[in-house]
């Protein structure tokens, strides 16, 4: 049965997002919100809407009973995740799976290996992706973590095997540091996620963090649509992403991209999601983690391949199939910078508050995904995000060019926000040329 109406358990720019393209399939939405989102654009513009709670999270978009009786309270037949909150939840997507609500997104087994990293980097061994060398899952104690870390050799990097957002990582580079960041990235874990498990790889020093782009439908046909190169990062969060990569080639995208197909359709994937990688200086690809939702730096892809993303979602949760040989062209390069409220001047602290003045850049080649404008009171229970700044041009040259106007025309008065930083960004040397690292922000001052 096709679906005719999709509720959208997040909120922001990607409930937003959503809620375009159902209006554009004919599909109906109803949005979920917390009494501090009651006045925002995804509630005004859905066809539904209807209050889960109050301002915290835990009280409203992490409240799965909430969001299911909302969604039998509007007749919703499945449920859209977007990113964060509940979208990499196996728990939840088993849940709407027995209310009779459409998960719109992979099966919550593929969710639950995916989602523990010492499961998932075992089941690309199994299948034969590369991965970087490490432990066979979990390290359960100091003795063997000492004895691990002497096979391989240092250094080495700590991880926590539920975890995300740079929580429960501790790189190692010496005998003498490992039993200390050992048990303090497993005590961190814990804290951050209810699960102490660690586990160990040697660390790729220097490497690009390029992710690859796939739709599966669920059947086992897979398709990528090229990579993005997500290296400028701050602890571990991305900050911009473009695609093409300039380090990546014609034949390391295509060895890229049946990598990350292979590992895809091993799970008998279901929808959007990314393999994403760690690139060496030599050419040589690494999986680090698969991130089984959409993605915030989806647009890019968009951009370069013209495909609604949200759209091949729905149409596979419709139950449509996806042609394996599919060959998706790529045309010309797109950038994205995330607008965050933070000032960069003093270590990125969240800026919430109300915005005064908004005026988004426009012109050919630009793209701006936003649920803020004028007299929008920014939140402080959630993430800072407020704009995703998008261009597109022919060469990376034009396409960084082009981003400096946008960015010089984008105007947010009231708070502060990642603009400055971003202006910097394209006219630093390093960027320009594209010879740059996941450490290029500890060399990046400023001014």
């Amino acid at each position: 049965m096709a679906i005719k109406k999709v509720l959208i358990a997040n909120r922001g720019e990607i409930a937003l997002r959503v809620i375009r393209t159902c209006a554009e399939m004919g599909i109906k939405t109803v949005a979920v919100f917390s009494s501090a989102d009651r006045e925002s654009l995804p509630v005004r513009f859905a066809d539904e809407a209807v209050c889960i709670g109050p301002p915290a999270s835990k009280e409203s978009y992490l409240r799965m009973d909430r969001i299911i009786s909302a969604a039998e309270v509007t007749g919703a037949d499945a449920i859209h995740p977007g990113y964060g909150f509940l979208s990499e939840n196996s728990e939840f997507s088993a849940i709407c799976q027995d209310h009779g609500l459409k998960f719109i997104g992979p099966s919550p087994e593929s969710i639950d290996l995916m989602g523990n990293k010492s499961k998932a980097k075992e089941t690309m061994v199994k299948a034969g992706v590369p991965v970087v060398p490490g432990s066979n899952g979990v390290v359960n104690s100091e003795a063997q973590a000492l004895s691990l870390a002497n096979k391989m050799g240092y250094p080495i990097m700590i991880k926590a095997s539920a975890g995300g957002g740079g929580r429960g990582m501790r790189p190692v580079f010496a005998p003498s540091e490992l039993l200390k960041a050992f048990n303090t990235a497993r005590q961190e874990a814990e804290g951050a996620f209810g699960n102490g498990d660690v586990y160990m790889e040697k660390l790729v020093l220097n490497p690009r963090h390029v992710e690859v782009q796939i739709l599966g439908d669920g059947k086992g046909n897979v398709v990528h649509l090229g990579e993005r190169d997500c290296s400028v990062q701050r602890r571990h969060q991305k900050l911009v992403e473009e695609t093409p990569s300039p380090a990546v080639n014609e034949d390391l995208r295509q060895r890229m991209g049946e990598a990350a197909c292979k590992a895809a359709r091993t799970l008998n994937y279901e929808g959007a999601g990314t393999v994403e990688f760690l690139l060496d200086a030599s050419g040589a690809f690494y999986f680090m983690e698969m991130n089984t939702r959409i993605q915030v730096e989806h647009t890019v892809t968009e951009e370069v391949t013209d495909i609604d993303l949200i759209e091949m979602q729905l149409r596979v949760a419709n139950g449509e199939s996806i042609d394996p040989n599919w060959r998706i062209p790529i045309s010309g390069h797109s950038i994205q910078c995330r607008i965050n409220a933070e000032d960069p001047y003093r270590d990125f602290r969240p800026s919430p508050g109300k915005i005064t003045a908004f005026h988004t850049p426009k012109g050919h080649g630009v793209r701006v995904d936003t649920h803020a404008s004028a007299g929008y009171v920014i939140p402080p229970y959630y993430d800072s995000l407020i704009a995703k700044l998008v261009v597109k041009a022919r060469t990376r040259e034009l396409a960084i060019a082009k981003m400096r106007r946008a960015l010089n025309e984008f105007v947010v008065e009231g708070v502060k926000t990642t603009i400055p930083f971003h202006r910097q960004l394209m006219e630093d040397p390093r960027f320009i040329s594209g010879q740059f690292d996941t450490g290029f922000m500890s060399g990046f001052s400023l001014k």
